[in-house]
């Protein structure tokens, strides 16, 4: 019989806050991290991110400001947790998708700089801050990443693989990263506004997350990871499905895992971009599910979109909902834009909650979807 998961600690580290409880007290008082940025380095016109100010991470020498962002986010949620990273039962999973990608603006182009570049490299320096007696494992999928490292984390304990994991994302954004998504015409000139009729795009946004799991009976009474499950579109690198099947296909899977039916999840944490195309898939898929009743919101508004570190940090905050019984609202929204209708929450308000569902997407039409409970 395969172990339960339970979550130990937790952390958000972000333009808002530097801890879950900061986070969660900014999003209640409904503060937003994004706002129009005029930063030369990244961008010679004004955008809207959320970014962190110069001074607000203290960087060590010899680490990036990605690599800080993960030792900072570990070490809260480490920190008085019981977990001891250089026991041979922890493993560390880092979810990113473009790591230190942005050295190659700033550095000359040199083998040391491609090695120093490589996830690889971060993943080891983490590991030797800390001490994990284990070789981490990189997830680095789209922005699946962080919800694909939480499942990861799940499926290696329950075989009893390991006892534990700390799962940490993070993602910086660089003059690459903006140019990217700018080229897509992804990009919004406001702040955000999942689902509703008048979105125009994404606002990007840097932050890092950690989620430290354990099979351990003494964690019993925690909020549990019950399922989760990746599947593929195989429609196009960048844009998504047509029909929604596929991450309904991943929803239905995560269910399935977690011995659960539609009427069990008491809120979804939508992935919820602003994107006209990945809303329209999401809201198909959760129809598809027949989850479209069950409250929804999508917390990019607050964020921006933080890639590798975005289902890690909404993961996060929405066990922060079930915890405080709040359900936060999603910033922006006023009236449906999708063909096929969810149930958007546009204000905070008291919720009995045992279980929640978190969805992803990205880029290569990867999905993932994953359930934790009480």
């Amino acid at each position: 019989m395969e172990k339960d998961v339970f979550v130990v600690a937790d952390n958000v580290l972000s333009p808002i806050g530097k801890t879950t409880i900061e986070n969660f007290d900014q999003l209640k008082k409904n503060i937003s991290g994004v706002k129009e940025q005029n930063n030369q380095a990244i961008s010679p016109k004004p955008f809207f991110a959320s970014l962190f100010n110069e001074g607000d991470i203290n960087i060590e020498s010899g680490k990036t400001k990605f690599e800080q962002l993960l030792i900072d986010s570990i070490s809260d949620a480490l920190q008085n947790s019981g977990i001891d990273p250089t026991d041979k039962k922890t493993i560390l999973i880092i979810s990113s998708t473009k790591g230190n990608i942005s050295l190659l603006e700033t550095e000359v182009h040199t083998p040391e700089l491609e090695k120093r570049i490589a996830l690889s490299t971060s993943a080891k320096i983490i590991a030797e801050h800390f001490g994990f007696a284990n070789t981490p494992i990189i997830i680095s999928n789209a922005c699946i990443s962080g919800v694909m490292g939480i499942i990861t984390g799940m499926r290696l304990l329950r075989p009893e693989q390991y006892e534990n994991a700390v799962v940490a994302g993070a993602d910086v954004i660089s003059s690459f990263i903006l140019s990217g998504f700018e080229s897509f015409q992804a990009l919004s000139p406001q702040i955000c506004r999942a689902f509703d009729q008048s979105r125009d795009g994404l606002n990007l946004g840097e932050g890092a997350a950690t989620i430290i799991l354990s099979t351990n009976r003494k964690y019993s009474k925690n909020i549990k990871v019950l399922g989760g499950s990746v599947s593929n579109d195989a429609n196009h690198i960048s844009g998504p499905s047509r029909t929604g099947q596929e991450l309904s296909f991943a929803i239905d899977q995560s269910l399935k895992e977690a011995g659960l039916s539609t009427s069990d999840i008491d809120f979804v944490s939508a992935h919820g971009t602003a994107t006209p195309y990945n809303d329209e898939m999401e809201a198909k898929a959760i129809n598809i599910s027949q989850l479209q009743s069950v409250p929804l919101n999508s917390l990019k508004g607050y964020y921006g979109h933080t890639l590798g570190a975005a289902g890690l940090i909404e993961s996060v905050i929405s066990i922060q909902s079930l915890k405080e019984g709040l359900l936060l609202p999603t910033s922006g929204y006023k009236e449906s834009g999708v063909t096929q209708s969810v149930n958007v929450v546009t204000d905070i308000k008291p919720i009995h909650a045992k279980t929640f569902l978190k969805t992803a997407s990205g880029f290569g039409g990867c999905n993932a979807a994953v359930i934790f409970g009480k």
